[in-house]
Parts: structure tokens; C-alpha cells; sequence
């Protein structure tokens, strides 16, 4: 054992294998079994029905079975990645970790298959026979030429997807990174000349997509370990190299290099050197994939080229080709229309789904996940991070159409713009419940300014705005530095086009801003010099001003600060005997469903009356999601059985509540687990207005609520929307500094809402 495996990175790679519990998997069962009920439905008598329907019809197996969203990971371990031939078991926590990538980027769940095989034909007789299992098959890790015939016998004996990740993955990304770095230098696949060294299945894969994407055939050169591959060579030859061989008495890479304006290296460390780099063609592409260490190191090709166009296999360089790209979309897309196999139009479609991808702007969670690198379309980005949450609907719906329209789909999609936004939901949490918000937004057009113009999410959230809705943003920021980030983050919107910038420091609407406040704050102590003053640097004022004078419809504000401290500035300029706070409302969510919180930020200790009007609000607010609000007033109090002041209150608010004709259910008080299992309140109080658990929670205090929400978030992956701000009719919302750019997305759907009875 060398030095380098006792170094000290090597045992949390071990801790995290080993600890809390043994592996990267496990399986969970996804219907009850609580009592005898289920058990008769789960297995014996009920379970014979199930299995008589699939006897009637095969294709039944999709309906009630995990069959048609579960692939097999199937490898003997002899060609793993950067570690050679180390048999299946020693394969296994490779093919675990593939199965949880495909659980993580694409909610297909997986079955890891290590095979002690090395004859290719018995172990394609022992896959074949698993096709009563599976949705599709993933081979992984099986060596050259095995691996090809492992795949066309599969291939030709199953009914199912069968894809060589190593082969196909590698191909698809290679393909969407050669087609962006064509781009970039302004070159075409007809016309370049392409040099590659490897000759194993992925450099095989690759040349063949190279071609399909338009790349001549006589301008591929393939070397191996035995130098040029050309016809009449015998030494180390298969009939896939063969395709590739060369009528040409050139032996050697350095003797084939000059020219070429791609190579593409699948093969070893140092095998381009950079003399052979100075004989490429100018703007050079330098594909250079081997792992852990590269044909040449990039900072070398540079030294020699700098307009280079570099990728690696690695993480810690640009561009790093990575099979995660592609492997769990297409899979996605594949059984969602229940293909009979993955064909050359849906891998076509694959590598022009993630190659756009990286054409347009950013992903705001691609961003927040890779914090620091400049993801902007270019020679240093040239495909998307796998954690860019677009890939999974673009890439699976650019599958689906191609397998459709190619005849190979049996369960074809009807509506595939409302599968993609399936997929979009099971992406972005919020996009189920914010749905019906997003249809209504999307009927008007509202001003909406933000207070903070200049914050990443901000300008991000902007841009999904013009993509998505009809609604005009308008951003306080300083035109320089908006147009810096603007241009340093890739976006594409533009000040002046897509929206109206406020700069603090020089607008022409000054004169009248602080005019404007001044005259509101007069006799609030704030002379003309202060207004001047706050109307130059306080952009929380300013967006009120604008909204108060109607230059805006609704303001949104609080990415940086403290929430009352907003909120004064908000309650100053635009409340009004009929506009005033009376609660924040922060809709959780959450693998059980929806839960609202109440109120998190506007009153830290409310009165009877200011619960009443809380819980009026939250009514209106829950309904917006096309939701029936159930309303629980909380306390540590139990109808009445402890005389504490949180009692008190909800009791009072209570009795003001029933002196109202409301058409919704609340109840109270009572304790956060009575409120949420109406098992334990039936025991306690048999009488309650309502029997199903609670949606909405309204607490007596700022601290319980504001508590409630964030153990939501940090211990249960709660995902929060909002807060929002209730009673202002909105005009006006003032987010947390957590906020992501999606959810200022989302408040600005629920901003731009015209709002009549919601409150």
C-alpha cells in the first residue's frame, strides 16, 4: 500500500461510506403498512389482484409496479474508472454511488447489480434475463471490446432501454461540449480537423457522436497506445478502430497533430505534449479527459496557446466532462414514455438540450451551488454544473420527443410542455402550491421595484421575472455596478429594454422623491435636509416613494437588514387607515404538504384583536394557493386548561372571531400536536370545528412562530415562501436575507397578484 492511501483526505471519503450507517443506499417502502388492512392489500389476499391485471396486460406492470421508474446498474467491475480491472465487489460502491445520482438528479430509483462474469456473452445472458425487473439497464464499468458485445446483445434481445454509460454518457457531454467550444471559436463540424488518442469504448463512443454531429470521417485521426490507427495495421486492432483507420504512411500523434482544431484525449496522463499543441490549428479545442490526471495539464496547453479551449475530467478545472450530465435525464425521459430502447435521436437530443442550457444564463441554483466561478457562456463554460436544476426537464423532455417521434415510445406523452412542468416541480419545490399564483400573475402587468437592484438574486430574479411573467421590474441600483454584475453573471437582460433603473445617485424624479417624503414626514421630525439625505441612500425609502407616488404598483425589499427595520420605513410611506401590517405569513414546505406559520415578524407580542386580524388575513392569503385554510390558534394552552397569557389571548381572539360571520374553519386554543394530529384531538376535545389536520399554525408570539419556521427549515428541509406581508394589499413585501432569487421569484408572482378581498 503506497503513502499517498494513508493520507489524511482518504478517511472522510471512508467515514462518509461507512457512517451513520453502512453504503449510500437503502429501500424504503412507499405505502403504509400499519395494520392488517394494509398488510392484506401489500401481500396476500390483495396482491393477487395487482399480478392478475399484468397477467391480462404486460403493460400493466408500469401501473402497479416500481417497475417502470426502476433501472439496474449492472458492472463486473473490469474497467472502473482510474482503477482498472477490481472485480465486482470492490465495484460496488461505484455502482451505489450511480444509483443514488440517479435517485438525487432524476427521482429514479436504482438497483446496483454486481456480476461475478467476465465472459461478455454468459453476462449478457444473465441481464437479459433481468428485464421482468427493470424499466431499463445502465451497464457500467465493463471493459473493452466487452462492453460493445454486452450491449448489442442486450440490445438485441430486450425490450427496454440498455445504455453503456461509459460509452453513451461520455459521448452525449463530450458532444454538447464540442458543439459550445465550436461555437466559441467560431468553427463547424464539417470543417475541423479532429485527432484523437484512446481507441477504448469511450473514445470510440465519442468519435461516432463526432460524426453523427456532422464531423467528415476522413478528418478523424485515432491513435492508441500503438500510435496511428491506419488501415492494413494488425497490432492491437478491433473492428471498432478499424472504422476510424487511415489510408496514410503518418505513425505517430506528433506526426498527425498539426492542423487539428479538436483533440480529444480518452487514454493516460502526459500524452500531449506541448510542442504538439504550438502544430494545432489556431484556437485550438483540447479535449484532454483522462483521470485523475489529464493528457496535458491546462495551465500547459495555455503556456503554449492562450486561446486554448480547455476541458478535463476533473472538478477542479473548467469544463469538466461529467457523465452526470446526461446519464439520469436521459433515463428520465426514456421511461417516462416507457422507450423500448435509447436510440440515436434521443441521444442527439440530449446533446442539444444540455449544450443550450449553457448557452443561456445561469441558473440561479447552479450559481448559489457553484459560489465563486464564473459560470458565464464562454471557453471557460461551456456545458451547465450537474447541479443546475433546468437539466432535468429540458434534457428528459428532449429525450421524450425523440423517442416519440422516432416510434419507439410506448406510453407517448400527449402534453409535453405540461411534462416538462411536472418535471420543473419535482424540481423547485414551490412550483406545485405557487401554481395557481403563477397563472393569476401572469395575467397582469404590474410595476414591481426592488430595494436592492444590485444583489445577485435581485438581477436574477428580474430576469426570471421577464422570462416567465408580464410584469415590469424596475430595480434602485447604481447603473455601473448593475451592468458589471449584470455582464459578470451572464444574464441577458438589459437596463433601459427589459427593465427601469433607479440610480440613487443621479435620477431626474430626485426633486420630487424627497418632496414627496418630506411632505409625509414633516411633522415626524425629518426636515428637508434629512429627506434629501435618506432619498439618496436609503433604497428602502425609495422604492415606498414610488410605490406611494404610483410610479410603482409593489415594492419588494429586505435581502440585507433587519425586517422592522424595513417595515418602518414600509408602514411611514405607504400605510394607510385601510393599508396597515397585521402579520407576516410563511408558507413551509414540506414532504407532508403545505403548512403556514403566523405571524413570524410584524408583532412580537400581538393582541387578542391583531390575532383576529391575523388569522382574517391568513384565510385570504391561503386561498390564493387554491387552498381551504384550516386555522389553528396555538398556545401551550389546551382549550382552556392553563391559564398562561398565550392562552388568554388566542381565547380572547377566539371569542372576537366567532362574533364574525367567517366562512373558514379555526379552532383554539391548543397545542402544536393536537393541532397537527387529528387523531390525539378527537381524545382531547371530540368537538372541534374541523377534523383534518391543521394547515395554517398562528401563534401568540413572534418568538414561537418565528421558532417554528426555522426548525421547519433547518430540521426538516422545510422550504419557505415568503414571508409575506399581510394587510398591505400588496404593495408591499419585505423578504429575509436567506431568500434565494426563486423565491424573490416567488414573492414577486404573489406581488404582482391584483389583490381585491386577499388582504
Amino acid at each position: 500500500m503506497s503513502d499517498d492511501r494513508q493520507a489524511p483526505s482518504r478517511h472522510p471519503a471512508l467515514d462518509y461510506h461507512e457512517f451513520p450507517k453502512p453504503g449510500k443506499l437503502e429501500i424504503r417502502a412507499t405505502k403504509p403498512l400499519a395494520n392488517g388492512r394494509d398488510l392484506a392489500r401489500a401481500y396476500s389476499p390483495g396482491v393477487a389482484e395487482a399480478c392478475m391485471e399484468i397477467v391480462a396486460d404486460p403493460a400493466a406492470a408500469a401501473k402497479y409496479t416500481a417497475r417502470g421508474n426502476l433501472v439496474a446498474v449492472v458492472s463486473n467491475g473490469s474497467a472502473a474508472l482510474g482503477l482498472g480491472n477490481i472485480g465486482p465487489l470492490a465495484s460496488k460502491p461505484i455502482m451505489e454511488g450511480k444509483a443514488v445520482l440517479f435517485k438525487k438528479f432524476a427521482n429514479i430509483d436504482c438497483f446496483d447489480i454486481e456480476v461475478n462474469e467476465s465472459d461478455p456473452e454468459k453476462l449478457a445472458d444473465i441481464v437479459t434475463a433481468l428485464e421482468p425487473t427493470f424499466g431499463a439497464i445502465n451497464l457500467e464499468d465493463i471493459k473493452a471490446p466487452d462492453c460493445f458485445v454486452v450491449e448489442k446483445l442486450c440490445r438485441e434481445r430486450m425490450n427496454i432501454p440498455v445504455f453503456h454509460d461509459d460509452q453513451h454518457g461520455t459521448a452525449i457531454v463530450v458532444g454538447a461540449a464540442v458543439t459550445n467550444a465550436l461555437h466559441v471559436a467560431g468553427k463547424n463540424f464539417g470543417d475541423i480537423k479532429v485527432v484523437s488518442t484512446g481507441g477504448g469504448a469511450a473514445g470510440i463512443a465519442c468519435l461516432n457522436m463526432l460524426v453523427k454531429l456532422g464531423v467528415n470521417r476522413e478528418n478523424i485521426w485515432l491513435c492508441d497506445i500503438e500510435g496511428l490507427v491506419y488501415q492494413g495495421r494488425s497490432k492491437e486492432m478491433t473492428e471498432q478502430k478499424a472504422a476510424f483507420a487511415q489510408a496514410s504512411d503518418l505513425r505517430t500523434l506528433d506526426d498527425v497533430i498539426a492542423g487539428a482544431d479538436l483533440f480529444l484525449g480518452l487514454s493516460g496522463p502526459g500524452v500531449l505534449k506541448p510542442d504538439m499543441v504550438k502544430q494545432m490549428a489556431a484556437r485550438p479545442i483540447i479535449f484532454a479527459l483522462a483521470n485523475p490526471t489529464p493528457e496535458i495539464m491546462p495551465d500547459e496547453a495555455r503556456a503554449v496557446s492562450p486561446d486554448a479551449i480547455i476541458a478535463t475530467g476533473r472538478s477542479d478545472f473548467p469544463n469538466q466532462v461529467n457523465n452526470v450530465l446526461c446519464f439520469p435525464f436521459i433515463f428520465r425521459g426514456a421511461l417516462d414514455v416507457g422507450a423500448t430502447e435509447i436510440n440515436d435521436a434521443m441521444e442527439i437530443g440530449c446533446v442539444e438540450g444540455i449544450a443550450a442550457l449553457a448557452r443561456a444564463s445561469t441558473s440561479a441554483e447552479a450559481a448559489a451551488a457553484y459560489k465563486g466561478e464564473n459560470l458565464k457562456f464562454g471557453a471557460d463554460y461551456l456545458i451547465p454544473k450537474p447541479f443546475d436544476p433546468r437539466l432535468l426537464a429540458t434534457v428528459a423532455c428532449a429525450v421524450a420527443k425523440a423517442a416519440m417521434e422516432t416510434g419507439v415510445a410506448v406510453r407517448p406523452i400527449d402534453d409535453l410542455a405540461a411534462y416538462k412542468e411536472t418535471l420543473n416541480r419535482s424540481v423547485f419545490k414551490s412550483a406545485l402550491i405557487m401554481r395557481p399564483v403563477f397563472e393569476v400573475a401572469r395575467s397582469a402587468v404590474r410595476r414591481i421595484i426592488f430595494a436592492e437592484g444590485e444583489d445577485e438574486r435581485v438581477l436574477r430574479a428580474a430576469q426570471a421575472i421577464t422570462e416567465e411573467m408580464n410584469h415590469k421590474p424596475i430595480l434602485i441600483g447604481r447603473p455601473e455596478v448593475v451592468e458589471s454584475r449584470l455582464e459578470r453573471f451572464g444574464l441577458h437582460i438589459k437596463p433601459g429594454r427589459d427593465f427601469e433603473l433607479i440610480n440613487p445617485e443621479h435620477d431626474d424624479r430626485y426633486a420630487d422623491y424627497w418632496a414627496s417624503y418630506h411632505e409625509l414626514m414633516q411633522r415626524k421630525g425629518v426636515t428637508p435636509d434629512l429627506a434629501k439625505v435618506i432619498m439618496r441612500t436609503n433604497a428602502t425609502a425609495i422604492a415606498a416613494v414610488a410605490v406611494q407616488r404610483g410610479d410603482a404598483d409593489s415594492m419588494i425589499c429586505g435581502t440585507f437588514g433587519q425586517y422592522l427595520w424595513h417595515l418602518n420605513y414600509v408602514q411611514q410611506i405607504i400605510g394607510t387607515d385601510k393599508l396597515r401590517p397585521v402579520g407576516a405569513l410563511s408558507l413551509m414546505l414540506q414532504e407532508k404538504g403545505p403548512l403556514f406559520i403566523a405571524d413570524t415578524h410584524v408583532f412580537p407580542e400581538p393582541t387578542p384583536a391583531q390575532v383576529a386580524d391575523i388569522v382574517i388575513a391568513a384565510a385570504r392569503h391561503v386561498r390564493r394557493f387554491g387552498l381551504t385554510p384550516r386555522i389553528a390558534l396555538c398556545s401551550q394552552s389546551q382549550f382552556g386548561n392553563m391559564q398562561s397569557r398565550s392562552g388568554e389571548v388566542m381565547r380572547e381572539a377566539i371569542a372576537l372571531l366567532d362574533a364574525q360571520a367567517l366562512d373558514f374553519s379555526y379552532e383554539g386554543e391548543m397545542t402544536l400536536d393536537v393541532a397537527l394530529d387529528p387523531d390525539l384531538r378527537n381524545r382531547i376535545f371530540p368537538n372541534a370545528r374541523f377534523t383534518d389536520p391543521a394547515n395554517v399554525l398562528v401563534f401568540a408570539n413572534a418568538d414561537a412562530a418565528s421558532a417554528a419556521r426555522n426548525i421547519l427549515k433547518v430540521c426538516a428541509d422545510g422550504l419557505e415562501v415568503g414571508p409575506i406581508l399581510m394587510g398591505m394589499g400588496n404593495k408591499a413585501h419585505i423578504v429575509s436575507p436567506t431568500i434565494t432569487a426563486r423565491g424573490l421569484l416567488n414573492i414577486a408572482a404573489l406581488a404582482g397578484t391584483p389583490v381585491h378581498n386577499y388582504g
